[in-house]
């Protein structure tokens, strides 16, 4: 049986993410009820939105000594072991390995490699639009899951900070071809 997939002025090509329009997020509890959020401010990305929206791929990497909490030591901390580790993990990294329709949006399926470790996780896609005008194709998109910080090797700060980390992304991708 073939899903049939319809997404409102879709184009298929190879779209790569524009980091001056896009913000890689996250939030979580600290203490059970301060909420700590940040982002990544150094990343890239590259989309192959196929003529069918279901046979897509993505693949992204960020940089994590880019952490940015606005808060300098805390960001000095999270780039510490037991943390981000950023000294021997540099980066992290997505690759799709799935992509499927649930409702007006999508679940994309894929690896995330941070630390020593490779999670699979799903993210909650929404299209947000496409746009032709300015002489530019653009796609925008948002995208949410949620992390276990022990899952993905996070070893410090179990006692101050929840396992739980909500991750959203707000992409905006030019396409290239």
């Amino acid at each position: 049986m073939s899903t049939q997939v319809t997404v409102p002025g879709y184009a298929a090509g190879t779209w790569l993410i524009d980091p001056a329009r896009s913000v890689v997020s996250f939030q979580t509890k600290m203490l059970g009820f301060l909420t700590a959020r940040g982002t990544f401010d150094d990343f890239e990305g590259k989309i192959v939105l196929a003529e069918s929206p279901l046979e897509s791929t993505v693949k992204a990497v960020v940089r994590t000594a880019s952490v940015n909490t606005k808060n300098a030591r805390r960001d000095t901390d999270l780039r510490k072991e037991g943390y981000l580790s950023v000294d021997t993990h540099p980066t992290m990294t997505f690759a799709s390995t799935a992509v499927r329709a649930e409702g007006d949006s999508f679940v994309v399926e894929g690896d995330l490699s941070v630390l020593a470790v490779t999670k699979h996780l799903t993210l909650n896609l929404v299209p947000q639009g496409f746009d032709g005008t300015g002489g530019r194709d653009t796609v925008h998109f948002t995208a949410t899951t949620v992390l276990s910080n022990k899952e993905v090797g996070v070893t410090k700060g179990a006692a101050f900070i929840s396992d739980r980390t909500q991750v959203t992304l707000d992409i905006v991708a030019t396409k290239q071809s």
